[in-house]
């Protein structure tokens, strides 16, 4: 399972550098699902010959190179991989990649780490001088974090907060209401804690991280009020609300929007709305 990307307007697709201690590299692997392809993160301090990357991306060997090949044509050396979460778009390549680097690879759940050290909310990652802040963000799967770049102002979100449309919330693993918390944390974060910068896992960087977040929010609450309309209407399966409420999105990606629409309604069935 990918993380499930619904439509939203055109952008430039990201890659190259994007803050003082960010580099994305694109893995090749768009689709519907997953936009431009993946965006895998070198980070970075300036100044330091280490480097920590974020994931790794799928099991594509070229990939995987041209990541360290990034790393080591601006002199650096990657010492740590960190993963947001365990969908395969991210992390099926992290094996490979700590084969081809010698690095440990960090995770929330411990089925995807290598080597004895994990991550959890509060943990401050300082490979090189770097400070990476984790922060956990469960809702699209319950493994996913984020990672707060202080120095730069930016968050790196995996697939909690997307350069372009929204993301699913990935049932039963996710759950709508750890989503609608780490959204309304992240809010928190860009009006005190100094974010101004989103680093997704696709699409392009967003600049105005707290519009971004609030537009998430905005969009789950229109999403959840027209679940509950058409429940009220007499659709009551999850794939009779899909047809109803997403009759404008593409039918390839209605299999992604019925795992949103699951998780909504055991969102209101546990609120007593439905």
């Amino acid at each position: 399972m990918t993380a499930a990307i619904l439509p939203g307007a055109p952008q430039p697709s990201v890659g190259g550098p994007a803050t003082p201690r960010a580099v994305c590299v694109l893995a090749p692997n768009p689709s519907p699902m997953t936009l431009d392809g993946t965006n895998t993160w070198i980070v970075s301090e300036p100044d330091s010959p280490l480097a920590v990357v974020v994931d790794p991306g799928p099991l594509d060997d070229a990939h995987l190179r041209t990541v360290i090949r990034t790393a080591e044509e601006a002199g650096k050396r990657i010492a740590l991989t960190l993963l947001t979460h365990g969908h395969p778009d991210h992390a099926a390549g992290a094996a490979r990649f700590a084969e081809l680097t010698g690095t440990r690879v960090r995770a929330l759940d411990p089925a995807l780490r290598l080597g004895e050290e994990g991550l959890a909310a509060g943990d401050v990652i300082t490979t090189g001088g770097l400070e990476l802040r984790v922060l956990a963000t469960p809702g699209h799967t319950a493994d996913s974090l984020s990672f707060h770049l202080p120095a730069d102002g930016a968050v790196l979100t995996g697939d909690t907060v997307l350069g372009r449309g929204t993301t699913v919330v990935a049932h039963p693993d996710g759950r709508l209401g750890d989503y609608l918390d780490s959204l309304r944390h992240l809010r928190t974060l860009t009006t005190d804690g100094g974010i101004e910068t989103i680093l997704p896992g696709h699409g392009p960087v967003l600049d105005d991280a707290r519009g971004a977040v609030e537009f998430y929010l905005a969009h789950r609450a229109s999403r959840l009020a027209q679940v509950e309309t058409a429940v009220e209407a007499g659709h009551r399966t999850a794939a009779e609300v899909v047809a109803h409420v997403y009759a404008d999105v593409d039918r390839a990606l209605w299999p992604a929007a019925e795992l949103s629409v699951r998780a909504q309604l055991d969102y209101l069935r546990e609120h007593g709305l439905i």
